[in-house]
């Protein structure tokens, strides 16, 4: 319904542009003209035909499912378990229940189904409404002849501030929410025990209120939250897949910038960026099933031990797969940098390898380095193939053929299922998810650093 409904407003948009475009050329007669080109008409119908409609569709949508679960809750003050209660009611309304049906989820499915029906044809009626009220009054301006242009630029212009300003908010957002899990997740646990502290074993957090702590309960918290294993491990993969991605892409940005004939370039640079696009579950499977079990009877043969999930495997199939990061921005950086220098250096004798390391790797060396720590970030960053290759172990080691884990996998692992959120153990991965933003906004100011330092503008 949703769906068939956001297509019929697109269809009506697109249509009200041609109507728009078509009445503002049987305007020109006579001594009359046009404020703006027909086109611009077309596109003032069009938004008016669209955005008031999508405004009201999307905010219906928003809040539609919260408006419905208040209001089917409030007839059942008296149960207990609201929430479970709500979803056996939406289960039972589905036909997927298979529980126990009460009286009382029957009168909901009901009030639920008289509800969902009521707010679909509103939404619909509104809608409609707001189509047809919009098309009126921009039709009236279209016959006034207004200046469609001027107008269409102001409509544009609110919307590019509305997204930017939803980007700001959104990064506040999660700032703040991180902020102030992290600040509840404190006020139990010291910073300095979960900054230095040398042991993670957040399951043995039972404690959910930071004044009945006990002297023995405090100590075991203490020893629980220690994320130095995790920084460790986190670096550690990032460390491997950065020694194979980055000298692997940036000797490929190379080949294709200077070496590559148009024929190869053309074939070999999006077979590389479809490393990229490749899921990084299918990395995970890749690495478990095949890279992890070859490093592990590799070692064997040689006498060492290695385990089934290994920082190599992981480091190394990250590695792989952040390869068309460095290569396709070292590709398109090297070939920004001037036709100019490289004849200025061919001029004075230089050879063609001496004008790649003299002149055009300084040159391009500010966005070079850029692309290598968005690598870095993008390798902290990644979740699965560590979770499916690494292991789950919190392990303080520095042998990549033993697992070891990251600070995204145990995220992930902390949230998973049903948690409450005024427990340590959950608002340890807001702490983690705090120290990880620290950690990848301190990358984003040394890049910053580094491109203002080395930065060389061409006339």
């Amino acid at each position: 319904m949703n769906l068939l409904l956001l297509a019929i407003i697109l269809a009506f948009s697109l249509s009200s542009y041609f109507f728009g475009r078509s009445e503002a050329r049987k305007l020109v007669t006579g001594n009359i003209k046009l404020n703006a080109l027909p086109a611009y008409y077309g596109y003032f119908l069009a938004l008016w035909c669209g955005l008031p409609a999508l405004i009201i569709f999307g905010g219906w949508s928003l809040f539609e499912s919260t408006i419905i679960k208040t209001l089917i809750l409030s007839d059942f003050s008296n149960i207990q378990s609201r929430d479970l209660f709500y979803e056996r009611t939406l289960s039972f309304f589905n036909g997927n229940f298979s529980g126990e049906i009460t009286n009382e989820i029957k009168v909901a499915s009901e009030r639920y189904a008289y509800l969902n029906n009521l707010a679909h044809n509103s939404k619909i009626a509104l809608v409609a409404s707001a189509i047809i009220a919009s098309v009126v009054f921009a039709y009236k301006k279209i016959k006034n002849n207004n200046k469609a242009r001027d107008d269409v630029e102001k409509i544009l212009k609110i919307l590019l501030f509305t997204s930017s300003l939803v980007a700001i908010l959104t990064t506040l957002g999660i700032i703040a929410s991180l902020l102030f899990e992290s600040i509840k997740f404190f006020s139990t646990i010291n910073i300095i025990d979960f900054l230095f502290g040398t042991s993670w074993s957040p399951q043995r957090a039972f404690v959910r209120d930071a004044s009945t702590i006990t002297p023995e309960e405090f100590l075991e918290l203490k020893d629980a939250f220690g994320s130095v294993p995790l920084f460790a491990g986190t670096a550690f993969i990032a460390l491997i897949a950065m020694c194979v991605a980055v000298p692997i892409g940036l000797f490929a940005g190379i080949y294709l910038a200077e070496y590559a004939s148009t024929s190869v370039r053309k074939y070999s640079k999006p077979i590389i960026e479809i490393l990229a696009g490749i899921p990084t579950v299918v990395y995970g499977f890749f690495a478990a099933l095949t890279v992890g079990p070859f490093f592990r009877s590799l070692g064997e043969s040689l006498g060492l031990t290695v385990s089934s999930e290994s920082a190599l495997a992981a480091g190394l199939i990250m590695g792989i797969m952040i390869i068309p990061y460095i290569s396709s921005l070292s590709d398109d950086i090297i070939n920004s940098v001037p036709q100019s220098l490289r004849e200025g250096s061919y001029a004075i004798g230089a050879t063609k390898s001496e004008t790649i390391k003299k002149v055009v790797i300084p040159a391009a060396l500010p966005g070079i380095i850029g692309s290598i720590l968005l690598a870095v970030s993008r390798a902290i960053g990644e979740t699965m193939i560590v979770v499916m290759a690494a292991g789950l172990a919190a392990n303080l080691t520095i042998n990549p053929l033993e697992s070891t884990t990251t600070i995204t996998t145990q995220i992930v692992m902390i949230l998973v299922g049903d948690q409450e959120f005024d427990s340590p153990k959950t608002q340890a991965a807001f702490a983690l998810g705090l120290t990880l933003f620290i950690a990848t906004l301190f990358l984003n100011y040394i890049a910053l650093r580094v491109v203002k330092k080395y930065r060389e503008k061409y006339d």
